[in-house]
């Protein structure tokens, strides 16, 4: 992981996934800290939650590239016994870990085989694990000593800083004052930035137009209205 000086990516079009990509922020910075700390963990299981479009999966691709990890998935889980899952892997990581639960015996070996074999697993959750619903009191108690770190709300200086790079990997023009205005019309999220600039750059192509604030906001407007159809 890199200083903050350029830009994290989790958002489908040509991302990079790359550790020098990630912009550290203060909403993510303490889940940076966690990763660079690895193998050095004191516990077995971290797990880092938060929204979608927060850079979740932008971390655990980093964090596969970094640690050599296994990632396992449901269907690992129920075709596989997790020593045979995880060989002689140095670490594990699970994406969507509250999936593993409908298999909570399957889900509470592999984390007692990772701890017997002192490897470190890495759980990608939108929730902490407190909230997961756990029946397994033995498998509730682990999940709940694992270190929970949460990767919260950007602010608009990262919302802007993403716009600027999903324009410039689409090698887009766009006019100064278009991100500003977008920036106090938008929801707060990074999955707002994605279908935005989605939406301008499809609406700049078909209309053949330049990116203007005009444009931006007849297609935030267009945005906001089926978003309001859909919701009543």
């Amino acid at each position: 992981m890199t200083p903050p000086r350029q830009l994290a990516l989790d958002f489908g079009h040509r991302p990079s996934l790359s550790g020098e990509d990630f912009l550290v922020a203060p909403c993510n910075a303490e889940a940076v800290a966690w990763l660079d700390r690895w193998p050095r963990w004191p516990m077995t299981a971290l797990a880092v939650h938060g929204p979608p479009g927060c850079g979740k999966s932008h971390l655990a691709q980093v964090f596969l590239g970094l640690s050599g990890a296994r990632a396992i998935t449901p269907d690992d889980l129920r075709r596989n016994e997790p020593p045979n899952l995880l060989g002689d892997s140095p670490a594990c990581l699970v994406e969507d870990p509250e999936a593993l639960l409908d298999d909570e015996e399957g889900f509470l070996h592999l984390y007692n085989t990772a701890h017997e074999k002192d490897l470190r697993m890495l759980l990608i959750a939108r929730r902490p694990p407190a909230r997961w619903r756990v029946a397994l009191a033995d498998l509730r108690s682990r999940l709940n000593a694992a270190t929970a770190v949460g990767i919260g709300a950007p602010d608009d200086a990262l919302i802007a800083a993403v716009m600027v790079k999903l324009f410039a990997d689409r090698q887009l023009r766009v006019d100064q004052g278009v991100i500003p205005y977008a920036l106090t019309r938008m929801e707060r999220s990074f999955d707002s930035a994605r279908r935005l600039v989605a939406a301008i750059d499809a609406a700049a192509l078909a209309e053949r137009r330049n990116i203007t604030v005009p444009l931006a906001r007849q297609v935030l407007h267009r945005l906001d209205s089926g978003s309001q159809a859909q919701g009543g």
